[in-house]
């Protein structure tokens, strides 16, 4: 496998642009605080900055560089950055695929908070957050100006420094009465998005080439008549536990959040998504089929699928077999209990998964925690020499007083979002039901561990959501643990906080879709769907909180399996929207509709048919779907020396 490359400045064709254009970008930023022509009548830039750059993946030959602008019209503020034209280092990436992280004229009464960076190596870069959770790629700063940036913001809006975290400003942050009082009732999962009315809004912008490009944003850039939107006060946490939270509980307006909310308190403050993981007959379902039913008419013309996904997964796609049982289960092993044919078992567990009472005995093994030439001797040993290694890591914080906790802050706030997380972590299911259930504690003591055991990444919350079905199966506190170790091995770049992980499949996810779909596909870019942000639950926590409790765990061993494709979730990502285009474009959606109706989506899927699909189109995209997704892209297996758990944040533990 390719190995990650690290900001090594000798060698960064964008660094050695960046010092030859240095001077001349700071030249031009004094003048370009004045209106200039190319910019609409009344608008003024306040802040210039070239060569800020963003990193679609860890591969310095991807990364982007672009311009930075602050722009004042009117009351407002409006932040965008623009990619360079004509300066791609890679081949792979496109125009077309550069612009995905154009960033067109963002009014600064939709951001909620922006969080500054400065790794003891490297370069400054902040994470700019929108008022409903999703947060742009990070943008690095190669030539400084993280300050002079911060300051030209408060010079014009609100920006007050969090109290819980130094590195993380405030936007706008009025303290909204109702907010404050639903957060200090710390009910899980908390987002209000106020519909307001658009009025079109033009902001100019040029490359650095000075070729003048005008960007219309008239259908994306609200004005507020100088008022400021009001937002809610969230102590600002990882980027990766504020989109999670955000994510689960969409809705459009404000009166309609606080209903569900309150909802959820009459629920012992689980939310809907969980309690429907184990149980479907106990909940009421009434309102979905209604809400989005394939029948009801569709009120515009919709360009046919260019694939004809039923007709395409009846000629590739193959039926679904019954779970691998025990006597076919021992077939597979000598008679030392050596796996005789590792790609023979792989590739039928992909076809029908595994009955759940051997999935222990399977799950070490997809999981690479015991290899496939393991002998059950051989197992059973490391099984007693990883308990014991277990126990020494369980130590460590174990063995914290009082009085070291008071002066270990990290220490304390990663403690506090575990014991706040796996209280409301599939407590429907009988094996988490109940006061005091010594296996809620097991998961607690098990993400504490982790915490200590990875130290750059932590604990973020949707981490909880991975352990559940592991613990759930092994039944044992070490094999758990060490398990959950080899599962964030592949799916611990999903919470870097520069979340590169998670942009990476997006990225990738919006080449499957362009080359499986293209008419889908640009209905997306004509309605600024384009990140593909709608799509980020699905990608965290692998489909978690959209399945039943026993079809998630299904769906996990087949993607562990790594058959046809160790990407074949985002295979699982393009078929489920296939599955629903007809309705997506009839009805016209956009980002807020399209958001809300893929979370209700929960519990509406169905598995067996979205695998086939999954598998005929992987089959058909074959070298040029594999060519869509970048080196490195989770869940690949991470190179040796660990990198991609690097967080280069300056307040790592």
């Amino acid at each position: 496998m390719q190995e990650a490359e690290h900001h090594d400045l000798s060698d960064d064709a964008d660094y050695a642009a960046s010092q030859q254009q240095g001077s001349a970008s700071m030249m031009r930023c004094d003048s370009g605080k004045r209106s200039s022509s190319s910019e609409p009548e009344g608008a003024q830039i306040v802040y210039l900055k070239d060569n800020v750059t963003i990193h679609p993946t860890q591969f310095a030959s991807e990364r982007i560089s672009g311009r930075l602008k602050l722009i004042k019209q009117g009351s407002s503020l409006f932040m965008t950055w623009i990619p360079y034209k004509g300066q791609s280092t890679n081949a792979r990436l496109s125009e077309k695929d550069r612009n995905l992280y154009t960033i067109r004229a963002v009014p600064f009464a939709d951001v909620k908070s922006i969080r500054r960076h400065t790794p003891a190596i490297g370069w400054q870069y902040i994470i700019v957050v929108l008022s409903f959770g999703l947060a742009y790629p990070p943008l690095y700063f190669y030539n400084g100006g993280v300050r002079e940036f911060l300051a030209t913001v408060k010079q014009h809006v609100l920006l007050v420094r969090s109290a819980e975290d130094s590195n993380v400003f405030l936007v706008n942050d009025f303290q909204n009465p109702l907010q404050r009082t639903l957060s200090s009732l710390e009910l899980p999962r908390a987002v209000s998005a106020v519909s307001v009315p658009s009025t079109p809004v033009s902001v100019g912008e040029s490359t650095s080439n000075q070729n003048e490009e005008r960007i219309d944003v008239s259908a994306s850039v609200p004005q507020y008549n100088g008022r400021q939107r009001q937002k809610g006060h969230d102590p600002a946490r990882d980027i990766s536990i504020q989109v999670l939270e955000k994510f689960s509980l969409v809705t459009k307006f404000a009166r309609e959040t606080t209903s569900q909310l309150f909802r959820e308190t009459h629920n012992n403050g689980f939310g809907p998504l969980e309690r429907r993981n184990s149980n479907q007959s106990t909940l009421d379902y009434s309102h979905k089929p209604s809400d989005y039913d394939e029948d009801v008419p569709i009120q515009h013309p919709v360009e046919p699928d260019p694939l004809e996904l039923d007709k395409l997964s009846l000629v590739w796609g193959k039926p679904r077999q019954p779970p691998l049982g025990l006597e076919e289960w021992t077939s597979f092993l000598d008679s030392e209990g050596r796996v005789v044919d590792p790609k023979d078992l792989r590739k039928r567990i992909f076809y029908g998964g595994v009955e759940h009472k051997f999935r222990k005995e399977v799950w070490v093994l997809l999981l690479g925690y015991h290899t496939y030439e393991s002998t059950y001797a051989e197992r059973e040993y490391q099984k007693s020499i990883k308990k014991t290694e277990y126990e020494t890591i369980k130590n460590q914080w174990q063995s914290i007083s009082r009085e070291q906790a008071k002066r270990f802050s990290k220490f304390r706030e990663r403690k506090g979002l575990i014991e706040k997380d796996v209280v409301r972590t599939d407590r429907s299911i009988a094996f988490y039901d109940g006061d005091d259930n010594p296996n809620v504690n097991l998961l607690h003591d098990i993400l504490l561990t982790y915490s200590f055991y990875n130290f750059d990444l932590g604990y973020c919350q949707g981490m909880s959501d991975l352990l559940s079905p592991i613990l759930f199966v092994m039944e044992d506190e070490s094999e758990s643990f060490w398990c959950f170790v080899a599962l964030m091995e592949r799916l611990g770049p999903n919470f870097n906080r520069d979340q590169n992980g998670m942009h990476s499949q997006l990225f990738a996810l919006s080449k499957l879709v362009e080359l499986l779909d293209s008419p889908l596909h640009n209905y997306f870019k004509q309605n600024d769907c384009l990140n593909y942000f709608f799509c980020f639950r699905w990608i965290l926590i692998q489909f978690k909180r959209e399945l039943e409790y026993e079809k998630t765990m299904r769906l996990w061993e087949v993607l562990w399996t790594h058959h046809l494709s160790e990407h074949l979730h985002l295979y699982v990502c393009v078929s489920i929207l296939k599955r629903y285009r007809r309705k997506i474009m009839g009805e016209q959606m956009d980002f807020d509709t399209l958001l809300k109706f893929i979370n209700e989506l929960s519990g509406q899927i169905d598995l067996d048919a979205t695998l086939r699909d999954a598998e005929a189109l992987c089959i058909l995209a074959g070298e040029n779907g594999a060519a869509c997704i970048p080196p490195g892209t989770p869940p690949s297996l991470p190179v040796e020396d660990g990198s991609f758990y690097n967080q280069q944040d300056d307040d790592a533990l």
